[in-house]
């Protein structure tokens, strides 16, 4: 499978708990944080819920 760069670009200050929880099942901790991740349906899933709150690479 591919690997992917996610990175939190924005606060999840004022988000749905929703929102919030999935940035963290994603490894997401505070803006500019970066994580390397396969690219998974599930994975592919969480990060178009949240896409407006980080910013995607392949790698």
């Amino acid at each position: 499978m591919a690997k992917i760069r996610i990175t939190q670009i924005k606060s999840v200050i004022d988000r749905s708990e929703r929102q919030k929880r999935t940035i963290q099942a994603l490894g997401l901790r505070k803006i500019n944080h970066t994580v390397e991740v396969e690219a998974t349906p599930s994975i592919i899933g969480m990060v178009r819920k949240v896409n407006h709150l980080v910013a995607i690479e392949q790698v």
